[in-house]
């Protein structure tokens, strides 16, 4: 089994604001002595696993990441005939095996229902707590300390099996991700620019005041990035308890995740949705290596997306003369010539 998969991915975004700093300006990144637009691999994983692709291909097997979970146990058994006092003290011990919870607010009498950190619940532990609500419900009581106990499980959940998870107070219930996630940077410099705008009030007949109802600004940039992606094939399987089939699947539904969908940061602004343009495929069991050092000086060029495919070509193919062979095989697409495809490329990664 070829044990690393490598993606190497161009897209091209227009003017957008994808994933903004704590100041709402497009994240930047310095590389190469000059400034980069960047959007971080959290950005990034939060859209693919919440995107369409992954509820219509991996459907049953995408897990729930919330603090409130305690707050979604407390209404269903309220809702069905539990009273308050008992419905909290359940909810309370059910939402605490998977964290430590919030203390309780004045302005928030729910807020000891929240897990301190986000948790990741999977597909099987979020079923386990139905089940156990059903139990009380019916036998109207609280869980015991057996039940609580066989909440946490090993699961099937595509999303924890690509990215991790954490449970601080459980490490054994832990998974370490499979994919890991590099930040796209652009492969050129930027200057952040700013869009200034005015609203216009649709009563406003300008017999009073003939100035605009709102001012505003927002900055954005455009640029071509470079994303790279390593996936532990072996890592993935055993994350899936050995389950090929849905490996495969996930690998497939990441793969076209991460060369169609687009962060949602600022869409309706900005339509900036974008496909990849070039994407470059590598397996193998050889220790895997980011070809981001293609841009480290950044591209001065009109055509700039051909000048990008040639350099990544080229620091691949130098890196086999130094290092020797870097992969078994290799895969790509090039919209722009319109050649290749993301199915040859999908079939491919799904090869053993």
């Amino acid at each position: 089994m070829n044990r690393f998969i490598q993606l190497h991915l161009l897209t091209s975004y227009p003017p957008s604001n994808l994933n903004r700093d704590d100041l709402g300006r497009p994240k930047t990144a310095i590389m190469g002595g000059v400034n980069r637009l960047r959007i971080s691999s959290q950005s990034l994983k939060r859209a693919w696993r919440t995107s369409d692709v992954f509820k219509e291909k991996l459907s049953n097997n995408i897990g729930t990441r919330t603090k409130e979970m305690g707050i979604q146990i407390f209404e269903s058994l309220n809702e069905k005939g539990i009273k308050d006092k008992d419905a909290k003290d359940w909810a309370k011990s059910i939402a605490g095996v998977f964290g430590k919870l919030k203390g309780e607010k004045k302005d928030n009498l729910n807020n000891d229902l929240e897990i301190e950190q986000l948790a990741h619940f999977s597909v099987e532990e979020k079923n386990a707590i139905d089940a156990l609500i059903k139990i009380l419900v019916t036998e109207k009581r609280a869980p015991t300390e057996a039940e609580l106990k066989l909440l946490k499980k090993e699961n099937t959940s595509a999303d924890i099996a690509m990215f991790g998870r954490m449970l601080a107070s459980s490490p054994a219930f832990n998974k370490e991700a499979s994919i890991q996630v590099a930040h796209a940077i652009t492969v050129h410099k930027v200057a952040i620019e700013d869009d200034f705008f005015t609203a216009i009030d649709d009563l406003n007949k300008n017999d009073v005041d003939a100035g605009a109802g709102h001012l505003g600004d927002t900055e954005f940039g455009a640029g071509l990035f470079y994303l790279y992606i390593c996936i532990d094939r072996n890592l993935l399987l055993d994350n899936l308890n050995g389950d090929r089939n849905l490996t495969n699947q996930t690998i497939a539904s990441f793969l076209e995740a991460s060369t169609t969908v687009s962060p949602t940061g600022k869409q309706n602004s900005f339509a900036s949705r974008a496909r990849a343009m070039f994407c470059l495929a590598e397996k193998g069991n050889q220790q895997p290596r980011s070809l981001h050092a293609s841009f480290l000086k950044p591209i001065e060029d009109k055509d700039m997306l051909t000048k990008a495919i040639n350099e990544i070509k080229t620091m691949k193919d130098n890196f086999s003369k130094v290092y020797g062979k870097c992969s078994e095989g290799e895969q790509s697409f090039d919209v722009l010539k319109g050649e290749g495809s993301l199915e040859n490329i999908s079939k491919f990664i799904q090869e053993d």
